[in-house]
Parts: C-alpha cells; sequence; structure tokens
C-alpha cells in the first residue's frame, strides 16, 4: 500500500518511523524533521500536494483545526479518487464531518483517527486508535494504523472517533485536577508526594485506574438483574467511605476539596445505582 504522512512532530515522526520504507511519501514544514525519517526508508515529499499524488491513505497529525484544513485542502486538489485522508490530530466534533462533505466530490474518504498514548505509546507502537468514517475506509486503514497502534477501533460513522477522543481526554484531564487535589491533602498532611505518585501509578497500572469502571453499553441505571449490580454496590461502599474520610481530613487540615465533594455527591449515580440502592 502507498502511504504518506504530512506533520512530523513529537507524535507525527515516531508513528511514521512504524511505517518507514520506499512506500511511504512523508512531509513537514521543517527539513530537519523529514531527514531522520528518510535515513529510516521514507522518501521525502516537497509538498502535500505531492503526498497526496502518491498516497491511497494520507495519514495528517498535524497542530489543530485550521491547519488541518489546509492541509485537507492540499490534499484534496491532488489526490485521487479512491484515496482515504485519515486525521490523526485532536480536532473540534464537527471538523471531521465538514471535511467529509467537501471530500465526497472528489471520491475521497475522511476518517477522523485520533490517539490515545502519547509520545511514548507512539515511539513504541502501542497507541490506542479511535476511528470514525465508513466501514470500507476503516477497513483499508486497519493494517497501516496497526503499524503504530495496537488497539484499533472503529467507533463509529465521520465524527465518532474525534467525539470518542475527547470524551477520553475528559477523563484524562479532570483526573489531572483530581490528582492535583490528592496531592494538596497529601501535602498538608505531611505524605511525601512523589512516594504517593509512585503508589497511585503502580496501582492504577495493576486496576485500571478510572477506567476499570468502564464495563457498561450505556449510562442509565442498572437493571435488577444486572450482574454487575454486586460489583459497583461494592465499588459505591468502598467509594463513599473513603471520600468521607478524605473529607474529614481535609476539614481538619483546612484544605478546600471540591472535586472529592462532587464525587461524593455523583458516585452511586455514575456507577449505575439509585440513591437508595447501597
Amino acid at each position: 500500500m502507498r502511504l504518506g504522512f504530512v506533520g512530523l512532530g513529537q507524535m507525527g515522526a515516531p508513528m511514521a518511523a512504524h511505517l518507514a520504507g520506499p512506500g511511504l511519501l512523508v512531509h513537514d514544514t521543517r527539513p530537519e524533521a523529514v531527514a531522520p525519517l528518510v535515513k529510516a526508508g521514507a522518501r521525502a515529499a516537497r509538498s502535500v500536494a505531492e503526498v497526496a499524488a502518491h498516497a491511497e491513505v494520507v495519514s495528517v497529525m498535524v497542530r489543530d483545526d485550521d491547519q488541518v484544513r489546509e492541509v485537507a485542502a492540499e490534499v484534496l486538489a491532488s489526490a485521487r479518487a479512491g484515496t482515504v485522508l485519515a486525521v490523526h490530530s485532536t480536532i473540534g466534533a464537527h471538523t471531521a464531518e465538514e471535511l467529509a462533505e467537501r471530500a465526497a466530490p472528489y471520491g475521497i474518504e475522511v476518517v477522523d483517527a485520533p490517539v490515545s498514548g502519547g509520545f511514548m505509546g507512539a515511539s513504541a507502537g502501542s497507541l490506542a486508535v479511535m476511528a470514525g468514517g465508513s466501514a470500507e475506509a476503516f477497513a483499508r486503514c486497519r493494517e497501516p494504523f496497526g503499524a503504530w497502534a495496537d488497539l484499533v477501533l472503529h467507533m463509529g460513522p465521520v465524527g465518532a472517533g474525534t467525539r470518542a477522543k475527547l470524551a477520553r481526554n475528559l477523563l484524562h484531564f479532570v483526573a489531572f485536577a483530581a490528582a492535583a487535589e490528592a496531592q494538596r491533602l497529601a501535602e498538608a498532611a505531611g505524605v511525601p508526594l512523589r512516594r504517593l505518585g509512585r503508589v497511585v501509578r503502580h496501582t492504577d497500572a495493576i486496576t485500571g485506574g478510572p477506567g476499570a469502571i468502564m464495563l457498561r453499553p450505556t449510562t442509565a441505571p442498572l437493571a435488577g438483574d444486572d450482574g454487575l449490580r454486586d460489583v459497583m454496590r461494592h465499588v459505591r461502599a468502598l467509594g463513599e467511605k473513603d471520600l468521607a474520610l478524605a473529607l474529614d481530613l481535609a476539614g481538619e487540615l483546612g484544605v478546600d476539596t471540591p472535586l472529592a465533594r462532587i464525587a461524593l455527591d455523583r458516585l452511586a449515580a455514575g456507577l449505575g445505582l439509585e440513591d437508595d440502592d447501597g
């Protein structure tokens, strides 16, 4: 398969490196970003148009919506019908749909395929990719995506990949805010923060962290005969006890912990349980 990759930054460069070979044409505005890929076996393109004219799948990993639109316009002007434009940047929820509408008259399909796993995952080839697009376009992308990702999922039509990424990142950065709150409490209590951080990373690697409860196909309350009910009731009991204890400690130390208060108030509903289902 003839492949193209546009955007060789912190994420794009290691992703493209897993595809490097004579069938890969790469482009970046910075020649120094292209050179290592050429050394690894890829070929350099002088423009986005040259990549688009060559490739069956054009991957794009640039900074933001405006840059994605700019690259997409050049791809549409030069690519053949049947080309897949795969956007790996995290963009607005409607941008991929807008691009798909613009691409359709050219016979070009858009797949929004943002990734999760950071630079470390990109380097190791262990990213997760959430793809939105037609089943046919996704099938054509699955093999090249698999070179740099070890979890490749079709989330639905165009736009679904981006919406999944935004939900995933909501959890990511809200968890960062919660981690900061936990550190403030721990610091006030005289706990060594770096050692606490080691404990959190160690145990999250075992339990799965916040994703451990993401087992249900809906956020509606659990049915009475749902096999997860007893598990979630156990999680609720532990969670409400431990959050209450943490809030007591925060009160003693004068540390404001608003996220902990919200979590205590909303934990049961988030687990699919009713208020009286303790």
